[in-house]
């Protein structure tokens, strides 16, 4: 199995770290400094997690260190936010907040139902052809919808619900496996299977562990993003990438 994959030209792990409740800490600070010493290598954010402070602690925590990763985050969640003068505006307070010239990966939070996707997607790969966005991804989105904004700006990741107990998006991760697109799966622990425990009892791993290694193994475009503020608990998440899942076991939890 593939220990990394590729966002545009960063080839990085494939186990990344959700932060939609990390707030402005010290304590989170150095969280977030002892997680990219543990190896990760993305971090996921968005303008509306915890009021912004999600972003303005990552952008403290990672001011000041050698090593960085990528950072993504989003913006257009809410109904409207679609709009080129509202996304505009997020987009400038995720830089701010973030503390970079340049987004590594950006993605548009929703679809708005009131503004055309164009518009949307546009605007972003207006802010990608002045060098401020790096990367453009896409959340809770189709096929229809990805192609679409393909003929706009090259999407790099799509990020929707996806898990062993939801996999409504089977489609989705089968069209970005075939383009070479990260498809990054949110809440990617939550699992309701009968023979989940016996499993990881005969690999000597958590539940959680056998579910990223579910994850990982339904596709090489997969990057899961558990969310976590222990250090601990993202020490196991890294560790389930080295978990070789027979096909008996894959087949079983499929």
């Amino acid at each position: 199995m593939n220990r990394t994959i590729r966002i545009g030209d960063r080839e990085i792990s494939r186990i990344g770290l959700g932060t939609n409740r990390l707030t402005e800490t010290p304590a989170n600070i150095g969280f977030i400094r002892a997680a990219v010493e543990a190896g990760i290598d993305m971090i996921d954010s968005a303008h509306l997690y915890t009021g912004g402070a999600s972003e303005r602690t990552i952008g403290a925590a990672l001011a000041a260190t050698p090593r960085r990763p990528i950072v993504a985050t989003k913006g257009g969640f809410a109904r409207g936010e679609g709009k080129r003068a509202l996304l505009a505006e997020q987009i400038e307070q995720s830089l701010r907040a973030l503390r970079v010239d340049r987004i590594d990966l950006y993605y548009l939070h929703r679809v708005d139902p009131d503004t055309p996707l164009e518009e949307s997607v546009g605007l972003i790969a207006e802010y990608r052809a002045a060098g401020k966005i790096d990367n453009v991804g896409l959340s809770q989105v189709g096929v229809a919808e990805i192609e679409s904004a393909q003929r706009i700006v090259p999407i790099s990741a799509v990020q929707n619900q996806f898990n062993l107990a939801e996999r409504g998006w089977d489609e989705v991760v089968d069209y970005c496996t075939s383009q070479g697109i990260a498809f990054v799966p949110f809440f990617p622990l939550r699992a309701a299977h009968p023979g989940l425990a016996e499993i990881a009892r005969r690999n000597g791993t958590s539940p959680s562990q056998i579910t990223l290694a579910w994850l990982l193994r339904r596709s090489p475009q997969m990057l899961p993003i558990p969310g976590t503020l222990s250090i601990e608990h993202l020490r196991e998440n890294v560790a389930a990438i080295d978990i070789e899942l027979s096909d008996a076991e894959f087949d079983a939890l499929s």
